[in-house]
């Protein structure tokens, strides 16, 4: 079975396009080895992924030439202890980052700010 065509079977990427697209950015590895949408996958193989920032390492379980319901689509690969391991980690430093924008004190305002301005001593002509 294609890559292209099992990864959006597995829900990985919604479109096979997509699926397609990210093969071809090497974004995604069979074996340890830079792939093609059109590489034959096996069961058993083990798949190094991309989704956004998030980096997965699956191993294949079972092929599926159709995109499914979830739990079917789950059923069709296993990810790697490791694979988790980092994937909760890196959700866990992302949570306890704070926003870099949120420490920006200084700089262009905001609307908010650009409506409070505006309505500062509007009418600072006064009859005394």
């Amino acid at each position: 079975m294609r890559l292209d065509k099992w990864l959006w079977a597995a829900r990985f990427y919604k479109t096979r396009s997509l699926a397609a697209e990210e093969v071809g950015k090497g974004r995604v590895q069979v074996n340890g080895q830079p792939a093609k949408a059109a590489k034959e996958l096996r069961a058993g193989d083990l798949l190094d992924l991309r989704q956004a920032q998030i980096a997965r390492t699956v191993r294949v379980l079972g092929l599926s030439a159709i995109r499914g319901p979830a739990p079917q689509a789950q059923a069709l690969y296993e990810e790697t202890p490791e694979s988790l391991a980092a994937r909760a980690k890196a959700a866990e430093q992302q949570r306890l980052a704070p926003e870099p924008a949120a420490s920006i004190t200084e700089g262009r305002p905001t609307k908010q700010d650009r409506r409070r301005l505006a309505d500062w001593d509007r009418w600072s002509a006064s009859i005394d």
